[in-house]
């Protein structure tokens, strides 16, 4: 097989510091391996999830982590035998009995990417070896819908039933429920006291996750892992901190996130001091909960937070399904020095997981976007990649231009943020 692969390029010299990383990360590879091994038997992962990923030269580190992931569609099709393998061996340790799956999608029905994403996904499924049907949550669903996908694929969709504690469709009674619903709203009452296992569990829907939990849970993740190859925990956590009792379009909840921001500023500049990093600070407020890169903004200057427009306060007042936003993380920006083709186009890796496994990703572009900016947003595009082999097999040398090690930084990272997540789940187990 030719293996095709393409590196955007890191913009910036400064570089040093995240080079140190990746060395520390070769050199330790072995160390490394023996001790997620060992963290995945305490804390079993969650069945999926993609990370997303920003390079900033001088640190590379996660900004959000999807536990019901879209884009399936994207990765490397060459690649997709692993997908196979990773689900069998991921199903095999949830229930080693299981047979039929049902699939449980978004409400949508119009979007055409998240459809294509759910043909992808049904198709390892099967593939995998198990009867898998797609069932829809959807008020208005009444009947079987059969789509044809611009890929010529026809999948079909099918209304959800209850018969007492189990959710079926018409004739298909399953042993375990795959969610691809992110579940933004207030939990469904269909799915109430259901006997059959949710993976991942309905409790870590977005009605009832919150991002700042996940990454309270990463920062100890990293804080012993940083101890295991001796770097300093900074280099691949984000600084954050968070408000509750928001209300964006009433002003309310201005002094807390001031305070906490002109806090972040400060620990983010005595870290740029420290490393003598020639950028300036800024960070990201978004949601708390929430997907599909909604509400989120660029501060630059805590002053901001007093000055927000009414376009401004509109777009961080809802979030997916209109749900309103009432509590915030503020993130430490992370730049992105990673840029893709001839036009440079900025660029951020996505990395995707079965299980314990990275079975692909791909780089998100903006042509219209920053090095600042939340990339996930319309006039967006992807570029399928091949992490699958590279994460798992980088150069015995060090080259830390190269795609295989570049590509194995990556993957560490992901499972970094997996085993965040396998923590949030053990909460519900």
């Amino acid at each position: 097989m030719t293996e095709k692969v393409i590196t955007p390029h890191l913009t910036t010299a400064l570089k040093g510091p995240l080079q140190l990383l990746e060395k520390h990360i070769l050199t330790n590879q072995t160390k490394i391996e023996t001790w997620f091994r060992n963290m995945w038997h305490k804390f079993p992962p969650p069945v999926y999830g993609s990370v997303d990923l920003r390079n900033a030269g001088f640190k590379l580190a996660p900004v959000d982590m999807n536990l019901f992931p879209a884009g399936f569609n994207n990765l490397n099709p060459d690649f997709l035998p692993l997908c196979i393998q990773a689900v069998q061996q991921t199903i095999e340790k949830c229930d080693k009995g299981a047979t039929k799956i049902l699939l449980v999608s978004e409400n949508h029905t119009r979007n055409t990417f998240y459809l294509e994403n759910l043909a992808t996904l049904h198709n390892i499924i099967l593939k995998a070896g198990f009867e898998v049907r797609i069932g829809s949550l959807a008020l208005d669903l009444h009947e079987p819908r059969v789509i044809e996908l611009p890929s010529k694929q026809l999948i079909t969709i099918e209304p959800i039933k209850r018969h007492k504690n189990r959710i079926i469709l018409s004739d298909f009674d399953p042993c375990m429920i795959w969610l691809n619903n992110d579940l933004s709203g207030a939990f469904p009452s269909l799915l109430k006291d259901i006997e059959q296992p949710f993976y991942p569990p309905a409790q870590l829907g977005w009605y009832n996750r919150l991002k700042s939990n996940h990454f309270a849970c990463y920062e100890r993740i990293t804080d012993t892992f940083s101890k295991l190859i001796d770097i300093d925990p900074w280099l691949i956590t984000p600084l954050f901190n968070q408000c509750s009792n928001i209300d964006f379009q009433n002003r309310e909840g201005n002094i807390c996130l001031i305070r906490n921001a002109e806090k972040l500023f400060y620990q983010i500049e005595n870290k740029y001091k420290s490393y003598d990093i020639d950028q300036k600070p800024f960070i990201i407020v978004k949601a708390d909960s929430g997907s599909y890169g909604m509400g989120i903004m660029t501060i630059q200057d805590p002053a901001e937070l007093m000055e927000l427009n009414r376009k401004q306060r509109t777009k961080m007042a809802t979030t997916k399904g209109r749900q309103p936003v009432h509590q915030v993380i503020l993130q430490e920006g992370i730049y992105t020095f990673e840029t893709f083709g001839q036009n440079e186009h900025v660029a951020e890796p996505v990395v995707y997981m079965i299980g314990q496994h990275v079975v692909g990703g791909f780089y998100r572009v903006h042509q219209n976007r920053g090095k600042m900016e939340n990339l996930n947003a319309p006039g967006m595009h992807f570029e399928p990649l091949a992490f699958a082999k590279c994460c798992n097999n980088p150069d015995n040398h060090y080259h830390p231009d190269t795609c295989a090690n570049r590509f194995y930084a990556y993957g560490v990272i992901a499972r970094l943020s997996m085993l965040a997540a396998a923590q949030e789940q053990k909460a519900f187990r």
